[in-house]
């Protein structure tokens, strides 16, 4: 138990510093000690929330990491981890207001510190453009795992092996996402089309322009040194998917304050614990001892990128993306758990996978 709680302690300092700011906040702008206390609970549920999200995240990261190089693995775990916590938690809701209302990032920052209620009906205005970019993109990520002809194990077996089968067929997990963005097109409000369009287009387009940039980058690593894998083209990747995966957790902050600077240090705090549990998962091997949860983590990912659809058409409360998400990792642990229990801790062989 001391051994796993040894990687936390970053994330418990973290914390510690963030549940203080959080308490010194509240008092600034209210106070009151009530105000204080408010502010305290709210940046605490914030911490829990992103965390709660971010499961599949950790998961994903340390799948992508694992081939990386040690180098990269450190640059990702430090300068990429800075980037996530002050890129997406605090200046990507800064940029929604700078390009939303055609303003400069002084004003925008003025206008979350002193207008939070217009600050957040900004924001709120650019959800369907988040929404539709973090779909497509999440979809794509989810579907090239899934449609994988080296992949021989298999956890919801009839649906992955189907899957499996048909991943010969070049250009089919576009075709798939395409076919979702018109579908949505055709439902949501005609107002509302040509921005749904443009933005999960963009989503899909950058998935692409990633995903090629990083096998051009890779193979010229691997020119040099055939042994080296994941350097700069798999940095990129995550940093794109880390983004990906915070649309939510950011968007959501706003049901529960409007306080950017409030929002900044409960997500920033729960991005310190997904570090934390990447690093854990990559150092103890963890995805190769549970046969199954890099499996529940990729079918999280779809879950997700559904949710973001349909919230072009209605609110999904966070809670719900949460409790989704959790319980695909949870039941996929499960599985992992009792295949071992069956098999022992050995690997089976491709053949014999389920």
């Amino acid at each position: 138990m001391s051994t796993a709680l040894h990687y936390f302690r970053w994330a418990f300092l973290v914390t510690g510093v963030g549940l203080v700011l959080s308490l010194w906040l509240g008092w600034a702008y209210t106070g009151t000690l009530s105000g204080a206390l408010g502010f305290l609970f709210i940046g605490a549920v914030l911490s829990v929330l992103e965390i709660s999200l971010s499961f599949d995240n950790a998961i994903v990261n340390a799948n992508k990491l694992k081939d990386m190089t040690p180098v990269w693995q450190q640059r990702f775990l430090t300068w990429g981890i800075l980037i996530a916590v002050f890129g997406m938690r605090i200046v990507f809701p800064i940029l929604i207001v700078v390009f939303a209302a055609r303003i400069g990032p002084i004003e925008a920052v003025r206008l979350a510190a002193t207008e939070p209620a217009e600050y957040s009906r900004i924001v709120g205005g650019a959800h369907i453009s988040i929404a539709a970019f973090g779909g497509a993109f999440l979809m794509m990520v989810a579907l090239k795992y899934f449609f994988d002809e080296g992949k021989d194990v298999h956890w919801i077996a009839g649906i992955e092996r189907a899957m499996a089968r048909f991943s010969s067929v070049q250009g089919l997990e576009i075709s798939i996402v395409l076919v979702i963005i018109l579908t949505f097109a055709t439902i949501i409000p005609a107002i509302l089309v040509a921005t749904f369009l443009y933005s999960a287009v963009a989503g899909l387009v950058t998935f692409m322009v990633v995903d090629v940039l990083g096998h051009v980058l890779d193979k010229a690593d691997q020119a040099a040194d055939i042994a080296v894998k994941g350097g700069l083209g798999a940095f990129l990747y995550l940093e794109v998917l880390d983004a990906s995966f915070s649309f939510d957790g950011v968007i959501g902050a706003f049901a529960l304050t409007q306080n950017l600077f409030l929002i900044a240090i409960g997500l920033g705090v729960g991005a310190m614990y997904v570090r934390s549990m990447t690093i854990m998962l990559v150092e103890r091997q963890t995805l190769s001892q549970f046969r199954y949860l890099e499996h529940g983590a990729f079918w999280s990912i779809f879950v997700l990128a559904c949710v973001m659809f349909g919230q072009t058409l209605t609110h999904i409360p966070e809670v719900v993306t949460g409790l989704l998400g959790a319980g695909f990792i949870g039941v996929a642990l499960w599985s992992s758990i009792r295949w071992r229990r069956l098999h022992g801790t050995v690997p089976a062989p491709a053949a014999a996978a389920e």
